[in-house]
């Protein structure tokens, strides 16, 4: 697997893992962490604790993706996360990926200083987001994603959930489908070394799955492409542990953990400190 050179940082793939720090410009998401009714300079706070606790990645989205939350407008969408993205680019060398399946947004957020791409839908809503990679060089992240309101459940202590989500071979069609997202960016000439691939923990899948997912991580890699975990604060967790989204941090460390004994090249994370510490002595011990 060839490394990746963005600006001037170097992703060597398998030397280390990498961590994305996240950055919700959003007043609903459903970690509690929402940062869109703040002011810049608090979002510029949380940003630069990120960046000295050594984050690799701040990932803005200006659009909650938990069950049932409402979608945003593309403009709505844009005016959230421009002024973050322009004044983080402005401030920092760390690289910046927006967290949007939307072309224009996506169009936009590279030209204020967002240099990855970070698509939660995988090219299947709005293909044309992979011509924004092609046209502009930034790497694109391709997310499997199932989600369905109807098969949305929530208990007011944990928060959302998905049930009875039905897979012929869980694996093997989450592969399926993740190739079938990296044909359509192929199409659209992205380059084979700018594909990371997102198994979609959360996404349209149950508790059983998801720690599924997190245990075969390995087979996602072997699909030949660098691969992103995302399990921070996620329903898996606060279901497994009877735990609300603010007191996940353990469960969120040990799904990060096995994640990278199974091959995660990048983390996306809440809790930037201590899971840098985390990855920090996983890869000691595994790498």
């Amino acid at each position: 697997m060839k490394n990746l050179t963005i600006n001037d940082f170097t992703f060597e793939w398998g030397s280390r893992t990498y961590v994305m720090g996240i950055l919700n410009i959003t007043p609903d998401s459903f970690s509690g962490d929402g940062l869109a009714e703040k002011s810049l300079d608090i979002i510029l706070k949380q940003a630069r604790e990120f960046v000295a606790a050594g984050v690799d990645i701040l990932d803005v989205g200006g659009e909650s993706t938990r069950p049932g939350a409402a979608q945003v407008s593309t403009q709505e969408e844009i005016d959230r996360v421009l002024p973050v993205i322009s004044a983080l680019s402005g401030e920092f060398d760390t690289l910046i990926s927006i967290d949007s399946y939307k072309s224009a947004v996506a169009r936009e957020a590279v030209q204020a200083g967002a240099s990855l791409l970070n698509d939660v839908w995988g090219l299947m809503v709005d293909p044309e987001l992979a011509l924004v990679a092609q046209e502009t060089g930034a790497p694109i992240i391709l997310m499997h994603n199932r989600s369905n309101p109807s098969n949305a459940a929530v208990k007011e202590k944990l928060g959302g959930r998905y049930v009875g989500v039905k897979y012929d071979n869980l694996l093997e069609d989450v592969k399926n489908e993740l190739l079938d997202s990296v044909a359509v960016a192929r199409q659209f000439g992205v380059q084979e070394g700018k594909i990371i691939l997102d198994p979609g923990i959360g996404f349209g899948k149950t508790v059983e799955q998801n720690l599924e997912l997190v245990n075969r991580l390995g087979e996602i890699r072997d699909l030949g492409h660098p691969v992103l975990l995302g399990p921070s604060r996620k329903s898996f967790i606060g279901y497994t542990l009877d735990l609300p989204p603010d007191d996940r941090v353990e469960g969120t460390a040990a799904a990060v953990s096995v994640g990278i004994t199974r091959g995660a090249d990048i983390i996306r994370v809440h809790d930037v400190r201590e899971m840098v510490r985390i990855v920090r002595m996983t890869d000691a011990i595994v790498r």
